[in-house]
């Protein structure tokens, strides 16, 4: 054989060799994700969005990464591509806004609320050069103001706040947008103001851009922002984990309302903020962070849901799904004993 020849084989072979060694690694790595990471007895994925009441979420996978059963925590930018890979099995569990798993539910998607994030981490504001006041709703009449889409509470709240101060329907433009642009948004002079979970208002609270207008607690208290959910199928099949994933969730938040500063630095790893931002957030002002109302209550649903209906995101016909909507065995269930770390 010509020696010119062999080598042009030789070549040809160690290029073919090469590519079905590629073939063969693309194919392994498509196999882990669909078998593995996409949810096994061992590993569960956890989706959620960088807001204070979905703290749980960053601390469990800290706290599981070396365990035998590790819940990874899968950041999303958006409230309905979570919905969308909680449908799809891509997620198993879901730290996702309040109303939303309402309509999944009426959809005919089996999940269940199992636990409810921290409270009283939500804010309304607005630009400073507005001059609107303290407690000064009435003011953004004729402006523009954020919310992190329609199936939410601060959406809710907006129009339950317009009813309360005798604002017509459509005096306050309400636009739906990913929390994470709420304030370079509004910075850029698009938004007049926003109303999002910490700590997103803080960022232009703290660089003196903003002004506060509201605590969600002042107009609503109790305002539930996130839950957590989990699917029928996982109650049935796995309740043990399922009570595990609340034990944790639960625990956890309750170890950071004593170690804000150590939380703090943990969740901003997994939110890809700055940790400063983060404690101001927790600490501003301080004691304001609701760590104990995670109890899924059928009347806290309830009251959600009649919003909901007044305000045309839901029809009254479904209102039985709130009896089929949450499950709150596994959060009375939980163990505060030897809670050190």
């Amino acid at each position: 054989m010509p020696e010119k020849l062999r080598k042009i084989l030789q070549r040809d072979a160690i290029r073919i060799s090469l590519i079905a060694l590629l073939w063969l690694i693309f194919i392994s790595g498509l196999h882990y994700w669909r078998n593995v990471e996409k949810g096994s007895d061992n590993y569960i994925n956890m989706g959620y969005m960088p807001v204070i009441t979905n703290l749980a979420c960053p601390l469990i996978a800290q706290a599981t990464v070396d365990d035998e059963v590790r819940f990874s925590a899968l950041k999303y930018a958006s409230f309905a591509d979570m919905s969308e890979s909680f449908k799809s099995d891509n997620i198993q569990v879901g730290f996702i806004i309040a109303p939303l798993p309402l309509v999944m539910r009426s959809q005919g998607t089996g999940v269940k609320i199992v636990y409810i994030g921290n409270r009283h981490e939500s804010t309304l504001v607005a630009k400073k050069d507005l001059g609107i006041p303290r407690s000064g709703f009435p003011a953004l009449a004729g402006k523009t103001v954020a919310v992190p889409m329609r199936y939410s509470g601060h959406n809710l709240a907006m129009k339950m706040l317009m009813k309360r101060y005798n604002l017509p329907e459509n005096s306050i433009s309400l636009v739906e947008m990913q929390p994470p642009d709420m304030a370079s948004s509004m910075e850029s002079g698009n938004l007049d103001a926003y109303f999002v979970g910490e700590p997103f208002a803080a960022q232009t609270l703290r660089t003196g851009s903003s002004t506060l207008v509201n605590y969600v607690e002042e107009v609503w208290p109790g305002f539930i922002c996130n839950v957590m959910i989990v699917s029928d199928k996982m109650i049935e099949e796995q309740p043990e984990l399922v009570q595990k994933l609340v034990s944790m969730a639960a625990r956890s938040n309750m170890w950071a309302e004593k170690n804000l500063d150590s939380a703090a630095q943990i969740a901003s790893g997994y939110w890809g903020q700055n940790v400063d931002l983060v404690k101001y957030a927790m600490n501003t002002p301080p004691g304001r962070i609701a760590f104990d109302m995670y109890i899924p209550k059928k009347e806290e649903l309830k009251q959600i849901f009649d919003y909901m209906v007044e305000f045309n995101l839901i029809e009254q016909k479904y209102e039985y799904i709130i009896d089929e909507v949450y499950d709150d065995r596994f959060a009375k269930n939980v163990n505060f004993d030897n809670l050190t770390s």
